[in-house]
């Protein structure tokens, strides 16, 4: 049997996840071309790189969008070295993406509106892909459980759920993209760490909430969190989703002998704590 075992102890995100498994052996051409099933490949292109986290070095996977002039400053928000002042003010941005929408909206919200899809349209976009039936009930499985979240919160039926947090097309491939690779490099189970969710507070367009986010909150509901000190959003909504959704169990290392190992690059840079999620698979 193929475990993987998601070691996050830094949290983690739809882009982390896919990076660490890539990094782990997963095929990018493969990644690629099965996405293109989805048929928006053409509002994105996908970038994997290598960088150095506090010594570590990790493979950072970006979705760029199509209209990346406008989308610009989220990805210019998280080059910016996290350990300087301005980690209070761009904490929504620890992942690339699942709030940048709200802080920005006087300048962006045109460029928002067409990536913005209901629950009901993810769901017919991956039903209409013609992926495979395992991949297909991952990736409806972690938006369900986002959706419900989303509507439990906000007081909206589930096929009426916005993503506003989600619903960008980066979010849709971060997670797709996690079901593809978690098929190709042959995984049988998952398991987790209790899972970090940060500490200090976020910016989401209904205000200032602390750490973490009312909608992480919910997703992992009945998941074992894992104290941290660190003034920061460490897990995301889509992160949350997948520790939450298929993990099948949570706790410390099991025993295995370990064939695998990748890291996934964050966004964010701490002084004393390498931003990555590290990721086993073994027998």
């Amino acid at each position: 049997m193929k475990i993987l075992y998601l070691d996050c102890f830094s949290g983690l995100s739809g882009d982390m996840t896919i990076g660490a498994l890539l990094d782990a052996g997963g095929d990018f051409p493969h990644l690629e071309n099965e996405l293109k099933k989805l048929q928006i490949d053409d509002e994105y292109e996908l970038k994997i790189s290598k960088v150095v986290k506090n010594g570590i070095t990790s493979t950072k996977f970006d979705v760029v969008l199509g209209n990346e002039l406008v989308y610009d400053h989220t990805h210019d928000h998280s080059k910016h070295e996290h350990g300087k002042q301005n980690v209070h003010t761009h904490d929504h941005s620890s992942h690339h993406h699942h709030e940048h929408s709200h802080t920005h909206n006087h300048d962006h919200s045109h460029s928002h509106e067409h990536h913005h899809r209901a629950y009901r349209d993810i769901v017919q976009l991956i039903k209409q892909a013609g992926f495979s039936e395992k991949v297909e009930e991952m990736a409806l499985k972690m938006f369900k459980k986002i959706g419900e979240a989303e509507g439990k919160i906000h007081g909206v039926p589930l096929a009426d759920v916005h993503f506003h947090e989600v619903g960008a097309v980066d979010s849709i491939i971060d997670i797709v993209g996690t079901a593809i690779l978690v098929e190709q490099l042959g995984i049988d189970e998952i398991r987790s760490a209790p899972v970090p969710t940060g500490s200090g507070h976020i910016h989401i367009d209904h205000g200032v909430y602390p750490v973490p986010a009312p909608a992480t909150l919910e997703i992992l509901r009945g998941v074992p969190l894992a104290k941290s000190e660190l003034k920061s959003e460490l897990t995301t909504p889509t992160g949350a989703a997948i520790a939450a959704v298929l993990a099948t169990e949570y706790g410390t290392f099991p025993a295995m002998k370990v064939t695998q190992i990748g890291y996934g690059a964050g966004t964010k840079s701490f002084p004393n704590h390498p931003n990555v999620l590290r990721v086993m698979i073994g027998e």
